[in-house]
């Protein structure tokens, strides 16, 4: 409960607000102080702020802005506020607004006036600003330890899967025959590069926007790199108008956040494919997987669909931040108070579904028997007769044509490539021999595809050694 400003005795309701209310003769209507609040999500920065407000009292002391018994009294009851919180004994007041009025009424109701002079050389503006990046550095610290998770599990399954052959994919339809270990590296890659936009994120939204004050800065003697420096902040922003008004890190977040749920939304696309009877590759385990009130033979995949759907919340709050922050006049205005849910709420959401990735992908089975069974359908070795009829001198565009020529042939005769006979191949080509025939098997093509990053089994083994490498360190 907050006090009244003149007498001390607590504020009746409709009343001035006692951190603000001096300017004001009447409170502010009921609609609007339930409309003006964001407590709901305040109360996620409160241990955030609680660090700032730490930081700033103990910065105050040493440029004597503060006695060195006024700064311990701060702290201690600081200290006893964050317990309070932590213990979620601490009584939060909607008409107090945010987090930083309900934290410094609490102050002042532990340790008195003395409360009040933590505010000096600091806004809201500045705090809110320094919270909101000190919650976000800590999620996409949380985020970036969840993609390796995810990584590793992938690596698992590559693992001793160098020859599993299975089809690749263009349009859906069969294309050339890959390695499952060669599928599973894929998304290492993909969750990597969403790692290393985490991690530039991270890196740029780590300067302090606390001392920047309201806008202009302070008149007072603050230390904003001793305040930095105790937040663990590389440095402090260099320009207080900005430091207040920016969010661009909570854009930039949020969109590396966009990109990785892409990314995993087309995984699960995958996943429900393969999962299905009519492909078999994959068995997802029970605990990802759940049945039918109705159909006791059903095995949906409901883990993948549902991390198939997050991107659409996930992208819908980069764009609610992207609307909200577009178009406003420097410095803080209120706007920038709803820009905190869609960041809490992104984030929150990626790190859940790469908790969900993780477990998904160590505990899936695949099944190389039908994997193996579909890899040398749709003529998925075609090219491979191309490629040795260019490699003995052949333009490629006419082995190109060549090729469909004898595709169209075992259409008509209702064979695979290898099963043709030499007579009607070499009546299309005389180049083509019966070797070359013999060698139209999916593991054969598998093992011709030796360059760099390709599916061949020492590449992909070179590939799972980086990664593992990468990862362990």
């Amino acid at each position: 409960m907050t006090n009244d400003a003149k007498t001390g005795a607590p504020a009746k309701s409709g009343g001035t607000n006692a951190m603000w209310g001096g300017r004001f003769r009447a409170g502010p209507a009921e609609a609007m102080t339930r409309f003006n609040a964001c407590l709901e999500d305040d109360k996620r920065l409160a241990l955030e702020d609680i660090a700032g407000s730490i930081a700033h009292a103990r910065m105050l002391a040493r440029q004597d802005m503060l006695s060195g018994d006024e700064a311990d009294q701060i702290v201690d009851g600081l200290a006893r506020v964050r317990e309070e919180i932590v213990s979620e004994s601490f009584v939060w007041s909607e008409a107090l607004e945010d987090v930083h009025m309900n934290v410094e009424s609490r102050l002042r109701e532990l340790i008195g006036d003395v409360a009040g002079k933590l505010h000096t050389g600091r806004s809201r503006n500045d705090q809110v600003a320094t919270d909101m990046r000190l919650w976000t550095r800590a999620a996409l610290d949380r985020i970036s330890g969840a993609l390796r998770d995810a990584q590793a599990a992938f690596l698992s399954q590559a693992e001793g899967h160098e020859e599993s052959v299975m089809p690749g994919f263009t349009h859906l339809q069969i294309a050339q025959p890959i390695s499952y270990a060669q599928w599973c590296l894929a998304y290492v890659e993909m969750l990597g590069r969403d790692g290393g936009r985490i991690a530039d994120a991270r890196a740029r939204l780590n300067e302090s926007p606390l001392g920047a004050a309201a806008l202009a800065g302070t008149p007072h003697p603050i230390d904003r790199p001793s305040t930095a420096e105790a937040l663990h902040f590389e440095r402090p922003m260099r320009n207080s108008l900005d430091a207040v008004s920016a969010r661009d890190f909570a854009l930039e977040a949020v969109g590396a956040a966009s990109i990785c749920a892409g990314h995993l939304s087309r995984l699960a696309e995958e996943l429900v494919i393969f999962a299905t009877p009519q492909f078999g590759y994959l068995r997802m385990s029970d605990e990802y997987s759940t049945g039918s009130s109705i159909m006791p033979q059903k095995r949906n995949p409901d883990a993948a669909e549902l991390l198939r759907s997050k991107v659409g919340a996930i992208g819908g709050a980069l764009v609610a931040l992207t609307m909200q922050t577009k178009g406003l006049p420097l410095a803080y205005s209120k706007d920038l108070q709803e820009t905190k849910r869609p960041l809490m709420d992104a984030l929150d959401s990626l790190e859940e579904c790469l908790e969900i990735t993780a477990g998904m992908i160590r505990t899936m089975t695949p099944n190389p028997e039908a994997m193996a069974r579909d890899a040398g359908e749709g003529f998925a070795t075609a090219t491979d007769v191309a490629d040795m009829l260019a490699a003995r001198g052949m333009p490629f565009r006419d082995a190109h044509h060549v090729v469909g020529a004898l595709v169209a042939a075992c259409e008509e005769r209702g064979c695979k490539l290898h099963e043709l006979p030499l007579n009607d191949a070499q009546g299309i080509s005389p180049a083509i021999t019966q070797d070359m025939l013999d060698s139209l098997t999916p593991l054969e093509s598998l093992k011709r595809r030796t360059s760099e990053g390709g599916t061949s089994p020492g590449s992909v083994r070179g590939q799972i050694e980086y990664w593992r490498g990468a990862l362990s360190g």
